[in-house]
């Protein structure tokens, strides 16, 4: 059954922007839960922009459903992650001046320093997702140093219209394709929102979607586990039988 994870980020950049306690991405895991997410998921960023390290630690103490964290190649968060053992690890490139993540990692640029964090994270009990354009090489690079999933940069397909969204879709379906044939988890994620969802949540063999920003911005309007509700519905309706 495909799942969907809830990145809880944008809930902590509400609260970062008074430096205040509120509103608490713990209580907003809650609630996602009881809107229906199967995981939650949080980015613990170098700069600290957002989630901070007290909300990944109290969240391994109670979200009860699976918790992803994405963190970059950084040793700092390397070694928290390790210490807090979540669910499971996304590796993902990481620039400070980025407003959001940009694109997918280059693992094959970084071969040597991805390796080093796969081994490190699934030392301590992790598995780990490679958050990767839909490019082949990076691909197989994945399974090449063990990842024991991938997650398909979903951004170009969500900023495309008409004929080229439907390019970046062929991509996408290509690349799942080629990661199921390698013996990877197929997951998905960014951008991806109540519109333009159905036709990723119908590749074959996907099994993760992480959807954020939309989510939360709806929440905005009628809450949070109306909001989830919603996009688990959205993702049902494009869903194949399985």
């Amino acid at each position: 059954m495909l799942q969907l994870g809830v990145n809880i980020d944008h809930v902590a950049t509400l609260r970062q922007a008074r430096k205040t306690y509120e509103p608490d991405p713990v209580w907003a895991a809650a609630l996602a839960e009881l809107g229906g997410a199967d995981g939650i998921t949080v980015h613990l960023r170098e700069d600290r922009r957002h989630i901070q390290d007290r909300d990944f630690r109290v969240l391994r103490q109670t979200v009860t459903v699976k918790l992803n964290l994405e963190l970059a190649c950084n040793q700092e968060v390397l070694d928290i992650a390790c210490e807090v053992r979540p669910d499971q690890a996304t590796v993902v490139p990481e620039r400070r001046e980025e407003v959001t993540t940009e694109g997918g990692l280059d693992a094959v640029g970084q071969r040597e320093a991805v390796a080093r964090a796969v081994r490190q994270l699934q030392a301590a009990g992790i598995a780990v997702s490679l958050f990767l354009d839909p490019v082949i090489e990076q691909v197989e690079l994945a399974a090449e140093v063990g990842a024991e999933a991938v997650e398909l940069h979903t951004g170009q397909y969500s900023l495309a219209r008409g004929a080229q969204q439907q390019e970046e879709l062929a991509k996408l379906v290509a690349a799942g394709r080629r990661i199921r044939a390698l013996g990877m988890a197929l997951h998905a994620g960014h951008g991806l929102n109540y519109q333009n969802v159905r036709p990723v949540a119908q590749i074959a063999e996907l099994h993760e979607l992480n959807i954020g920003h939309s989510i939360i911005a709806r929440a905005v309007l009628v809450g949070l586990e109306r909001a989830v509700r919603e996009m688990k519905q959205a993702i049902a309706d494009g869903a194949p039988c399985r």
